[in-house]
């Protein structure tokens, strides 16, 4: 078994995602209540893609022996990491090539079964515009940056991923 393959199984990997996507989650709510910025309804979708990290994580470093709770645990993690990307793509285009044709709403579409704007509004209710650009960091908009935080979460994975493949190739041949 290669090192990466027992780190990607152990308790401290499972922790390190966990930790990321809790800073995330962190920082998220720092913008919004002490810089005082309005996030957006494309942003609420990105936190509850950071939160299915988050789930993954604490899945992970629960279960990080069993086999069927790393599987779970990878699953939400690739499914949360890939809408997230597909999300933080869609804000970047908005946001950059901004249209009256191409815009956000103003109430998150989350299912009947779970509301969270309505269970959890100071979380999860959008107070801002999709196509506003209320920071950077080094010119880059935060969607820009999420954008580049959900690629290193699926490129993470994949480094989880393969060994765990190679390893069965190897057995079958």
């Amino acid at each position: 078994m290669s090192a990466l393959t027992r780190f990607a199984q152990s308790r401290l990997a499972w922790l390190i995602l966990f930790a990321s996507a809790l800073t995330l989650e962190l920082c998220a709510l720092f913008f919004q209540y002490v810089m005082k910025l309005d996030p957006c309804v494309m942003c609420i979708y990105q936190r509850v893609a950071v939160m299915g990290i988050l789930g993954a994580g604490l899945i992970g470093m629960l279960g990080y022996a069993n086999r069927l709770f790393r599987f779970a645990g990878i699953l939400l993690w690739g499914i949360s990491a890939s809408w997230g990307l597909q999300i933080a793509l869609e804000l970047v285009e908005m946001q950059t090539n901004p249209s009256p044709f191409s815009t956000c709403s103003f109430l998150p579409e989350f299912p009947s079964w779970m509301p969270l704007h309505e269970w959890l509004p100071s979380v999860f209710m959008p107070t801002g515009m999709c196509s506003d650009v209320p920071w950077e960091m080094f010119g880059v908009t935060m969607g820009q940056w999420m954008v580049v935080a959900f690629t290193g979460y699926l490129l993470a994975l994949a480094l989880f991923i393969l060994p765990a493949l190679s390893v069965t190739k190897a057995k079958k041949s």
